[in-house]
């Protein structure tokens, strides 16, 4: 089975928003990003969305959590400017299904993780906002293994 780390949609410009860089919203274009994740990912079997506590992280999952009846899970370990290992931690140990919305400087980092334990990419990387890192998932002496990962091109 497969886990979705998936970057936050567009957002407003850090530059330009003159409050606290957490409530940072996204824009009208990266709403629509995340209803076009909604409306992918409502097919999968989704069983958790976990989201950094940064509102235009927490704007992504809504429209995903809303159609599935789903809560959204905020944890710090997605937030922006956090080390990676409690991810690489989350990813062994969270449902297949799993939705994790991050930042464009934590998922990198997780990815390049991976692939130094191991894990194929299949295709090209792609880091632009709304992405999403699919993240197929096995059994190794029956601990989780993150063995293959490909991108998925933001929606909308």
């Amino acid at each position: 089975m497969a886990l979705y780390l998936v970057r936050h949609a567009k957002a407003g410009r850090r530059g330009t928003w003159d409050g606290p860089d957490v409530l940072r919203p996204l824009t009208k274009s990266g709403r629509g990003q995340a209803q076009a994740l909604a409306a992918w990912l409502a097919n999968e079997p989704v069983s958790r969305v976990l989201s950094s506590p940064y509102t235009r992280c927490i704007q992504t999952a809504e429209p995903l959590a809303a159609k599935l009846g789903l809560e959204i899970e905020v944890t710090e370990e997605l937030a922006e400017a956090t080390p990676f290992e409690p991810v690489l931690e989350l990813l062994t140990t969270l449902p297949d299904a799993s939705v994790l919305v991050s930042h464009g400087d934590l998922i990198p980092d997780v990815i390049e993780a991976l692939l130094r334990r191991g894990t194929v990419l299949d295709g090209q990387p792609d880091w632009r906002k709304g992405s999403t890192w699919v993240l197929e998932r096995s059994e190794s002496d029956g601990t989780p293994v993150i063995n293959r990962a490909h991108a998925v091109p933001p929606g909308a």
